[in-house]
């Protein structure tokens, strides 16, 4: 939907993303480079395009040798980026660093070898999942360990949720992972402040390291 110059992805009645709040998408990708540091050459993996915060906020930090896979499965996203949204999406889908995808992330996790320095995935609502229940594949064991056979040593998973989660935390460790867990709060437009006058929801991020 868009509604004079702000855009909102909606579930039925339910918002998975506008434009008022994008502070924890983009922290998806700036808190993995300063986790990851400088890598020459480095190969990133997106999962969801969304409203292309995370993307830009990956291409404001990595280097100009760096490469971005972005996979996107809803074609109408993109479609919606380059069009009514191409002010907000300021090129960077054109961006020679970017490689976009039309398709399931988790192909292109399940075929990769010691590929990639970082994958970030902000699919669905995180773990628990509203819109397609294959996208839970991504969060269970056998997805988890496919990421880390996708990552080369060291590199990181990165993965947005809406909620806390013990049981997946628990399935980053047991997978292997070195897991560091973070509460984000969003950067939302000041008509959104709380009861309490502070800005945005809480969402997490789990930066899973590979040892």
């Amino acid at each position: 939907m868009k509604r004079g110059d702000e855009f909102t992805i909606l579930l039925e009645h339910t918002e998975l993303m506008g434009t008022r709040a994008s502070g924890s998408e983009e922290a998806l990708a700036t808190m993995t480079h300063d986790r990851l540091g400088e890598r020459e050459g480095a190969e990133w993996l997106i999962g969801g395009y969304g409203m292309g915060f995370t993307l830009r906020a990956a291409l404001g930090c990595v280097a100009e040798d760096a490469s971005i896979t972005v996979a996107e499965i809803v074609p109408e996203i993109i479609e919606w980026a380059r069009g009514p949204m191409h002010v907000l999406t300021d090129g960077c889908l054109d961006d020679p660093r970017v490689m976009l995808v039309n398709g399931d992330v988790a192909l292109l996790i399940d075929s990769a070898r010691e590929a990639y320095d970082a994958i970030l995935l902000d699919v669905d609502n995180g773990p628990d999942g509203l819109t397609r229940e294959v996208n839970d594949e991504l969060y269970h064991r056998d997805g988890l360990q496919a990421a880390m056979a996708a990552l080369r040593h060291g590199g990181i998973l990165a993965i947005w949720s809406a909620e806390h989660d013990d049981i997946f935390a628990k399935r980053l460790r047991d997978t292997g992972f070195d897991v560091d867990e973070v509460i984000v709060r969003e950067v939302i437009d000041e008509r959104d402040l709380d009861a309490n006058g502070e800005k945005g929801g809480r969402h997490i991020i789990w930066f899973a390291q590979k040892p």
